[in-house]
């Protein structure tokens, strides 16, 4: 692991952070939705969380990615010609910040069902990144062990 404090690990730490928030505050949301219909003193409070913390979250998570892309590209890797998963995460991602803009107003009304899709694609795009090898990754190169190599081991 790469613990050099360098621009990529900084942005990819500050897209990872502003992911978890979005997604947990998104689940919090939906929780509150179920609450909010039969008490009408936290009527609306599901749509408020959304707007300000989820959305936002995306959207930052969007502009760190966009901005973890370009320094990668900078910096002689580029995840688009590395197998299939980054381009069905991008799809993913679009999806699901168009979604996330459009459920505050679906929430205000009692309607759950962007959240809950917004939720899921969150999730997808999780599992995808995770197991890239999935989707025609390239495997990483497997450290090799010439058949030269002494391997006893000796005792001192």
């Amino acid at each position: 692991m790469n613990f050099k404090l360098d621009a990529v690990n900084l942005v990819r730490w500050l897209h990872f952070v502003t992911l978890a928030v979005g997604g947990g505050a998104a689940v919090v949301a939906l929780l509150l939705s179920g609450f909010e219909e039969g008490r009408e003193e936290i009527r609306g409070l599901a749509a408020t969380i959304w707007a300000k913390v989820v959305a936002w979250s995306f959207r930052l998570a969007l502009v760190a990615g966009i901005g973890l892309l370009i320094l990668m590209i900078q910096g002689g890797q580029n995840p688009l010609k590395h197998g299939h998963y980054f381009h069905i995460k991008l799809l993913l991602v679009v999806v699901l910040v168009g979604l996330s803009e459009m459920t505050p107003k679906a929430l205000a009304a009692g309607k759950r069902g962007s959240a809950l899709l917004v939720l899921v694609l969150f999730l997808a795009s999780s599992f995808i990144v995770y197991n890239k090898g999935l989707f025609g990754g390239t495997p990483a190169p497997a450290t090799v062990i010439p058949a030269t190599a002494d391997s006893s081991f000796t005792a001192r």
